[in-house]
Formats: structure tokens, sequence, C-alpha cells
């Protein structure tokens, strides 16, 4: 039994399991229910991609950050909810270290990543909703827009740093180190994948000017200051 820390509610470890898994499908959910509602009014206002990556990294750099961004989760809900809510040995084993942590506050901490997760869902909702019709995986649509609103007008990807954020989230809600090893996949591949598209987007003399502008007005990709 775990205490969360200030509490004498006693937490079964499956428990913990158990919400962890519950916001992962929330998170799961949530972003397949926006994209499906997003993709079909993008092609209807801005209409289809007009322009793609040519070369090979180009088209297989949203694939890997893709996947390195689903595998963890995928595998701890499918591996945790088949082993009755209890992570398998194996996965224990890729555990972050309990040394510096007693099992109360390991507890809470992953009920707070928990609730962080929800929380973010709200900015990567707004994230969604600023970037409206112009949503793509890579590429330019034949409608192209330069959206500076919202978190757009703090970093220009946005979505990505929501991404490498729920990456970080995932680490302490599943406490692994998995989802800390395929956010460095991820952020290396977003550092290949941001200026294939800035350099797609540039090509285009109707948003070129206006995207130049943008990029000063906002130079930082992923994190203010710094990236």
């Amino acid at each position: 039994m775990y205490y969360i820390a200030g509490l004498t509610i006693p937490v079964p470890q499956q428990a913990v399991e158990g919400l962890a898994v519950l916001t992962t499908l929330r998170f799961f959910q949530y972003g397949s229910s926006r994209t499906r509602t997003i993709v079909p009014i993008a092609r209807a206002e801005s209409g289809p991609i007009r322009t793609s990556p040519t070369t090979f990294i180009g088209k297989a750099v949203t694939p890997i950050h893709g996947l390195a961004f689903f595998i963890p989760p995928v595998t701890y809900v499918l591996c945790v909810t088949g082993n009755l809510f209890t992570q398998p040995a194996w996965m224990q084993r890729m555990s972050l270290p309990n040394d510096y942590f007693q099992h109360k506050t390991e507890v809470a901490l992953r009920i707070v990543a928990c609730a962080l997760t929800l929380v973010l869902l709200k900015f990567v909702g707004r994230a969604f909703t600023h970037l409206g019709n112009q949503w793509h995986t890579i590429g330019r649509r034949e409608k192209p827009r330069v959206v500076q609103t919202g978190p757009y007008g703090l970093v220009r990807h946005p979505l990505y740093t929501f991404g490498l954020i729920q990456q970080a989230l995932f680490a302490v809600m599943f406490w692994s180190y998995a989802p800390l090893v395929c956010l460095g996949i991820a952020a290396g591949a977003f550092a290949v994948k941001m200026p294939i598209e800035e350099a797609l987007i540039m090509k285009d003399s109707a948003v070129a000017t206006e995207y130049r502008a943008y990029m000063q007005k906002v130079p930082a990709r992923v994190i203010p200051f710094l990236w």
C-alpha cells in the first residue's frame, strides 16, 4: 500500500497503474478525435498538400518521431493492462531510480503527472484551434496561411513543444526511462524536420515574406529563448 504525501488515504499500486493507463487512453482519445476533426476541414478549406519533402530523410523523419512518441505509451497500456495493472518484471527493470524518493512520493509524482497530462491537453487543443485549416504532418497546403496567434506567438512549432513535454510526463507517469529515451529521439527528429518544413514554406512566394518576418518576430522554434 502507498500513501499520497500529506494524506492518510492508502493507494494500492494497481490503482496508480490503472490511473496512468486511463490517463494515457484519454490522451490517445483526445488526440485522435481532434485529428479526425481537423483533417477534413484542412483539406476542404486549404486544399491538399501541394508540396512534400522529396529526400529520404524528409520522408522518413515524421514516421521516426511518430514511432518514438507512441511506442512507450502503447506498450505500457497493453502490457500493464494485460498483466492486471501490474508492470511486468522486464518493464520494472527500466524503472526510474527509487533511491531518492519514498514510495509515497513516487506515487504522488505519478498522480501529479497524470493530472498535468490532462491540463496539457487543454494547451494542445488551443494549438489545434489556432492552427485550424493549416494542419498537416509536413508540407505546404494549396492555400497556405502563416499562423501567428495563441501559442504560435511564443514558438513556431508549439505542438512539438507539447509533444516533448508529454514524453517527460509519460516518464513520470510510467516511472520509466523508456519515454526519456524516446524523448531524445523525438527531439533529434524535430531538429531535422523543422528546417525542412520551414524551407518548404519559404519556397511559397505567397507566404515567404510574411513567414520570414514571423521568424524574426518569433525566433524560437520549440523552447522560448533556447531553441
